[in-house]
């Protein structure tokens, strides 16, 4: 979706409808936990490296679910910002099981 985007409501439909199949969204859990996992791992050992490795590969996994299940360009590429919260907020739907009500909202089946 372009940069015109109306409202963060709207990206976050269009961001759940390019992580549509489950695959992504199970690819997506895993690296923003590991992302997670490694800011604070970074922060407890006071290393920046270990806080960016966790990073990296957060990303490599998420990253693989748009170029390898759903064959598609990740959101974050048009809206850094915004995409990182819906991660986060993809990931906490999904760990407390309230995902499916907002894939069927943004019509993804």
């Amino acid at each position: 979706m372009a940069a015109e985007q109306e409202s963060f409501e709207d990206f976050w439909l269009h961001y759940l409808r390019h992580h549509a199949q489950g695959g992504t969204r199970l690819l997506h859990v895993i690296g923003t936990g590991i992302g997670a996992l490694g800011l604070i791992a970074g922060l407890l050992t006071v290393s920046p490296m270990v806080a960016l490795i966790g990073t990296g590969i957060g990303y490599l996994f998420a990253w693989a679910g748009h170029f390898l299940v759903e064959h598609n360009r990740p959101a974050m590429v048009s809206h850094p910002t915004w995409s990182f919260q819906c991660d986060i907020r993809m990931f906490r739907l999904m760990l407390s099981g309230q995902l499916e009500p907002e894939l069927k909202r943004a019509g993804v089946s």
